[in-house]
């Protein structure tokens, strides 16, 4: 299984960009995606979460009302919405697949596979 996000660059402040995760390989099932980022110097932080059937998502607080998680089932993408940008959103942004918890899980080591990241950069 593998997960392929893109969609990372550099931004001003106050822009947008969406990020895209792809899914490819055997898999059997996909329970949830979410969206994790490292920022330089910093552990490693939950941003996002979306279920894979029904409406079910979860957010960090600091990106509530800014970022949206959104999915396309058919092609198991994950999308990440990313506006009104700040310089504290810079980081290295990951995409993981939770393939069996019926809960939305904030946790990197709960989920069964993960991604490499993509960079995003958000200047002054």
């Amino acid at each position: 299984v593998q997960l392929q996000a893109s969609g990372g660059g550099l931004v001003q402040a106050g822009g947008s960009l969406r990020l895209t995760c792809t899914v490819s390989g055997p898999f059997f099932r996909i329970s949830a995606m979410g969206w994790f980022r490292q920022a330089p110097g910093k552990e490693r932080e939950f941003v996002a979460v979306i279920s894979w059937n029904g409406d079910s998502t979860l957010y960090a607080d600091s990106v509530k009302g800014r970022f949206t998680i959104s999915r396309e089932n058919a092609e198991n993408t994950v999308y990440l919405q990313m506006n009104s940008l700040k310089n504290e959103d810079t980081a290295v942004y990951y995409c993981a697949l939770d393939a069996s918890r019926l809960q939305l899980g904030e946790e990197w080591f709960l989920y069964d596979y993960r991604g490499q990241g993509t960079l995003v950069t958000v200047s002054s």
